[in-house]
């Protein structure tokens, strides 16, 4: 393709639409770099993963550009704690997006997400070395874990001698609080009185009315705690500096990086083809160009049209007066190849476009200063180009064909161009107000002619394209219209000759056959679609009427299976009727006996004697065996498992009785939420909240569960995490899905 097509068309304003729908700056790269793809099948399966992410949406938060991180790391550069977890952030959420796109089943998504690395080493030492904020963890290493617990009794150290000097001096310190100055811990005492208290001035406030002072008894426990802060940037530097080279040795970033390039690349062109109201192209034969609702996406509320070329129409030419709408509809063309063979979707209703070797452009009639060419000059330049590359695989677009110079003669020259065309066999759309083309158009096969249509009544172009009809000038007309002096326009009339004359006059009548067929045309379609609004309404009814009778046969099916089942009860309970008989003279003689035995006295259950807590019991009415609590006088309290009830001290017995089977079933509902809310409880509360949420979790066999703690400054998450590792009912636990809180929640599995 003629990179000069790009220019005229305005391509880059799509790079930079499709750029600012870009997530990343990975993905707004990839956008300002657009190109044509070198091969059908590459502009095919881009827009194949395009439609793919239509349906499939996905997000890329959280990730950033790791390529600067990476370069330094590579030159040997040590990498800050902060930066390196940005990097298992990215790692994690591209590792998140990848499992998202699989289980979607995809089939382009899915290949651009298979190569999306996991880095599991990376992000798991990551993890265990450093914080969410980039520190480095007391127990990354077991040298700085011991040099951190050295410094804890050695700070207090200082504390205390600091305060015990500001309690022995109180008149000379100016406030009671301690403070570092140059990293030495130090005390605030007033300016004049400073000679009271032995030690060094380290520093000064602006006023110079307090000095910051070192006393001489916490010198040697400053300088012991200056050199273990110096043995613990040492360690942590190296920590640092081994992560970064875990970073910088990871053979899977790099091509991580460029699939999640290409993923947003993908989510940034199905957003623009939402945005605009673009549609997947068809790929036809070569040379065959069908657009339906054909516009300009750049244009606001561009006037759709439908436009066609195949081997019968090999050249569109269009004419017309100026503002009509002309080059714009030459541009939408250009445009919708451009974008069609860059992947993406193009400005159409419906679109089958072939692939092109080349797109010959000429549109605009600026000067080339650099060459130092006039307009019409600078025209045949772009002409000489647009012939020598012209082939049956080229689409061409000519915008005012033969201007710039004396119109016969550019005349002749546009049509020997128009002819030379048609003998390579090339496709194309091309512009002109020359007359005399348009008489070419008419007899030469190939050559369609075309206009962009004008309301001459509102003296406004409507921007519809109007094919087999040669455009007007309307300058007469318009100025008719306009009330311009009848004897001048009469004398132009005639100095128009009768070639002239015939030649608009046959327009003219072309022109309102046009509007008649149209009108008629018109109300056609307003028939047929009265007609299929009828059609429609009477399938409605049929439709109706096919559901309630249905509805009926439903309601008689159901009234005969009402029927038979009352027969079949009928019959049922006559027979139950004839067994009563016959046991007539049984249930007389139980009567009897149950009479006989009416008089004596029932036996009693033995009681519970002594019942105190810690005393094993069985419960009837739950039908287990629980653990008095204790006795509140008429009622006991039971823990019976995990559950804890109150029981009737009467409805007791003794462990081994046989217990009355219970009239009625107890059952008991759990209203457990699998997820327990710990945010604005202090660590010590919700670490006992974690532990009688996963007791209650257990107990129901309920895994996994979820605890929200937030992300805030990390202190409750890291303690609830400690005391996870701890708990032996804990199978493993992680950070949630990021769209589901990521770091902000932690999903524990239970060994159940």
């Amino acid at each position: 393709m003629m990179r000069d097509a790009r220019t005229a068309l305005e391509f880059d304003r799509v790079r930079a639409a499709l750029a600012e729908r870009a997530a990343t700056a990975l993905g707004v790269e990839r956008a300002q770099a657009l190109e044509p793809y070198p091969t059908p099948a590459e502009a095919q399966a881009f827009q194949a993963a395009v439609a793919e992410a239509l349906l499939v949406p996905y997000r890329l938060g959280g990730i950033r550009d790791l390529r600067p991180l990476l370069q330094r790391a590579r030159e040997g550069r040590r990498l800050e704690g902060l930066e390196l977890v940005e990097a298992a952030h990215t790692l994690s959420a591209a590792a998140e997006l990848k499992r998202h796109l699989l289980e979607a089943e995809t089939e382009h998504l899915a290949g651009l997400a298979a190569r999306v690395g996991e880095h599991l080493l990376f992000r798991r030492r990551v993890a265990e070395a450093l914080e969410e904020d980039g520190r480095v963890k007391d127990h990354a290493t077991p040298k700085l874990r011991q040099i951190r617990r050295r410094m804890e009794p050695l700070r207090a150290q200082i504390q205390d001698r600091l305060y015990a000097v500001m309690d022995a001096h109180p008149e000379a310190v100016q406030e009671r609080f301690i403070t570092l100055r140059r990293d030495r811990y130090v005390i605030p005492i007033k300016a004049h009185l400073q000679h009271q208290v032995t030690g060094i001035v380290l520093d000064q406030s602006a006023s110079g009315a307090t000095v910051f002072l070192e006393p001489a008894s916490v010198v040697p426990l400053n300088n012991e705690l200056a050199k273990l802060r110096l043995e613990e940037e040492a360690e942590v530097q190296r920590v640092l500096f081994e992560l970064t080279q875990a970073l910088a040795a990871d053979p899977e970033v790099d091509r991580t990086l460029e699939a999640l390039a290409a993923l947003d690349l993908v989510r940034a062109a199905a957003s623009l083809a939402e945005d605009w109201r673009l549609v997947r192209p068809r790929w036809g034969e070569a040379g065959t160009y069908r657009l339906e609702g054909l516009f300009h996406p750049l244009i606001v509320n561009c006037v759709p049209n439908d436009l066609e070329l195949d081997a019968d129409r090999r050249l569109l030419l269009i004419t017309g007066p100026n503002m009509g709408g002309k080059t714009v509809l030459l541009k939408s063309l250009g445009l919708a190849v451009l974008m069609a063979q860059s992947g993406l979707f193009v400005p159409a209703r419906a679109a089958e476009l072939p692939w092109v070797d080349a797109l010959l452009v000429d549109i605009g009639d600026e000067q080339s200063l650099e060459h130092s060419l006039s307009t019409f000059a600078a025209h045949l330049v772009r002409l000489e180009a647009v012939l020598q590359h012209a082939s049956p695989r080229a689409l061409v677009l000519i915008d005012e064909l033969g201007s710039g110079t004396d119109p016969m003669e550019g005349a002749a020259l546009s049509q020997a161009v128009l002819e030379a065309l048609l003998e390579r066999g090339a496709r194309g759309v091309i512009t002109t107000h020359l007359t005399p083309l348009k008489a070419f158009a008419m007899e030469r096969e190939g050559v369609l002619n075309a206009s962009m249509a004008f309301d001459l009544e509102r003296l406004e172009p409507t921007y519809r394209l109007v094919l087999g009809v040669p455009g007007r000038s309307y300058a007469l007309a318009v100025a008719r219209q306009l009330g311009f002096p009848e004897a001048v326009l009469k004398r132009a009339e005639a100095l128009l000759g009768p070639e002239g004359r015939e030649l608009e006059l046959l327009l003219e009548r072309i022109e309102a056959e046009r509007r008649a067929l149209e009108a008629e045309l018109a109300q056609a379609r307003a028939a047929r679609a009265e007609a299929e609004a009828l059609r429609a309404e009477l399938e409605a009814r049929l439709a109706r009427i096919e559901a309630e009778r249905q509805e009926r046969l439903e309601a008689a099916r159901a009234e005969a299976d009402r029927l038979l089942k009352e027969v079949h009860e009928r019959i049922r309970s006559l027979r139950e009727q004839a067994r009563k008989g016959e046991s007539a003279k049984r249930d007389a003689l139980r009567t009897v006996m149950q009479l006989r035995q009416k008089g004596r006295p029932e036996p009693k259950r033995p009681r519970l004697e002594g019942l105190k807590p810690g005393m094993t019991v069985e419960v009837p009415s739950y039908r287990k065996t629980g653990t008095v609590v204790r006795v509140d006088g008429e009622e006991a309290v039971v823990q019976i498992g995990v559950l804890k009830v109150s029981v009737p001290t009467a409805e007791l017995r003794p462990r081994g009785e046989d217990a009355p089977r219970p009239k009625q079933a107890v059952v008991v509902k759990s209203g457990f939420e699998p997820e327990l809310n710990v945010r604005g409880l202090t660590a010590v509360e919700a670490v006992e909240a974690v532990h009688d949420f996963i007791s209650e979790a257990l107990a129901l066999k309920e895994t996994p569960v979820r605890i929200l703690h937030g992300k805030g400054t990390g202190a409750l998450r890291r303690a609830i995490r400690d005391a996870l590792k701890r708990d032996k009912r804990v199978a493993s636990f992680h950070d949630a899905m990021p769209y589901e809180g990521g770091h902000g929640v932690t999903v524990v599995h239970l060994k159940v």
